[in-house]
């Protein structure tokens, strides 16, 4: 399989992407999702620095959250790529959802503890690390493919908008109902995000439909022994054929991004960048107590800064001109390095907030860019995998960066966590201008190829 061809990205088309009914609901359902999920982050990481006065114990927390993220992939990937992308995204949030309000009932009846916070966290994760790649794959069911950059750009509003009203009240609302409020609002997002997914479209949908179009998705000889023995009486039989048709799936998935050093190299360069700015949020809870001194209403200022920056990065993104396009993700991966080491020195509440500001413009500048032009190289039927790939290499960053952020804010200082952290985006700015080079001779010879 040869390096697949990237087309040139067209201009986005508000009316056209807006005119779709699925795409409308699917952007509440990012929209409210991360409402709660930002409200829930920011609450139980102040809640937990408020217990302990540790940011180790608060990476703990970014460790939970991420660790599932190292084995659920795995299989997930496989999963998104069989079955119906927008009834996984239900099921996984109605039981993120129970879970949710049981912990806030624990924690308005007087009896949580330091653990039932961390196993939330666990368990949240666990359907997080499948949740985010299949609602990205589903992207591509739901919109035009020459609309991929203002799609991403919409999701990316809403999402990030969702984290400006979270952080503009997560601080008032923890001041007057404590942690059991934060985690109530968030298990009711999740319903309502699930309702959203299910106003989506009628019917099952399989991205397997595509055999079709793309009939070496999968190997016949494979699919119809897995066929075979999923239809037979006996349940340990049947189990093995599901297991074969799986491996059949992960193998040809692995062969793919092998073959495809444009993608990995966005890939990686996107893993960075989630990696960094999940992991962030260990210094942004010990900037608003230790520099700032203003409490969980600093931290939700700081939240809401990143939220507006990052709708203001979404919006320009799907205007950007293709020359362009590269360059500045490049270049944005440099701000985020240059900012971080910056950060720690500045002691007024206001100039924080407008670096939390440009932090959000820059991830959301380069997450657009990078992830619409993951859609016009990678086919629908290798999606799920190749989002799930990253997904795992996201979490082995965010894991090592988490403890790495935690235990150098607190055995050193908060100076020379910031620093590594800008080091780590330093490397991401790296692997940015490698894969601008890459995709630019892609689409150089994309002519002579066609030739």
């Amino acid at each position: 399989m040869s390096q697949s061809t990237a087309t040139t990205l067209p201009r986005t088309d508000w009316s056209l992407i807006w005119a779709q009914p699925g795409f409308r609901y699917f952007f509440f359902a990012m929209f409210i999702s991360l409402f709660g999920s930002g409200m829930n982050f920011a609450g139980v990481s102040w809640h937990i620095l408020a217990l302990t006065h540790s940011t180790v114990k608060v990476s703990y927390q970014v460790i939970v959250a991420t660790a599932p993220g190292l084995l659920i992939p795995f299989i997930g990937g496989v999963l998104i790529d069989r079955y119906d992308r927008r009834l996984l995204g239900i099921a996984l949030d109605f039981s993120r959802g129970i879970a949710v309000l049981f912990t806030a009932w624990v924690a308005w009846h007087g009896q949580l503890e330091l653990w039932h916070l961390y196993l939330i966290t666990l368990i949240i994760g666990v359907g997080s690390a499948m949740y985010w790649a299949d609602v990205n794959a589903l992207v591509q069911e739901v919109i035009p493919a020459s609309q991929f950059t203002g799609a991403n750009a919409a999701v990316v509003i809403g999402v990030q908008t969702g984290m400006l009203f979270a952080g503009a009240l997560v601080g008032f609302i923890y001041d007057r109902a404590g942690i059991a409020g934060i985690l109530l609002v968030d298990g009711l997002t999740y319903f309502v995000s699930a309702w959203c997914l299910y106003k989506l479209r009628s019917g099952y949908v399989s991205p397997r439909d595509h055999l079709t179009k793309y009939p070496r998705e999968f190997s016949d000889a494979t699919e119809a022994t897995a066929e075979a023995l999923e239809s037979a009486e006996m349940p340990d039989v049947a189990e093995a054929g599901l297991s074969l048709a799986v491996y059949s799936d992960l193998k040809e998935g692995v062969a793919y991004l092998r073959q495809q050093p444009t993608v990995r190299a966005l890939g990686i360069t996107h893993s960075i960048l989630m990696a960094g700015v999940v992991s962030a949020n260990v210094l942004v809870v010990a900037l608003a107590a230790d520099i700032l001194h203003r409490g969980a209403r600093g931290l939700g200022y700081l939240e809401a800064g990143w939220g507006l920056g990052a709708i203001i990065g979404g919006l320009l993104a799907s205007q950007l001109p293709n020359r362009l396009r590269m360059t500045l993700y490049a270049f944005a991966l440099a701000g985020l390095a240059l900012g971080h080491l910056a950060m720690p020195f500045i002691t007024i509440l206001v100039f924080a907030v407008l670096f939390q500001s440009l932090f959000g413009f820059f991830r959301s500048l380069s997450g657009v860019v990078a992830q619409a032009s993951l859609m016009h190289i990678v086919p629908r039927h290798f999606m799920g995998r190749t989002q799930s790939a990253m997904a795992i290499s996201t979490t082995i960053l965010q894991l090592l960066m988490s403890f790495a952020l935690g235990w150098l804010s607190e055995q050193l200082n908060i100076y020379a966590a910031f620093a590594f952290l800008a080091l780590i985006y330093a490397l991401g700015t790296a692997s940015a201008f490698h894969a601008r080079r890459l995709l630019h001779a892609v689409e150089t010879s994309a002519p002579t190829s066609a030739a």
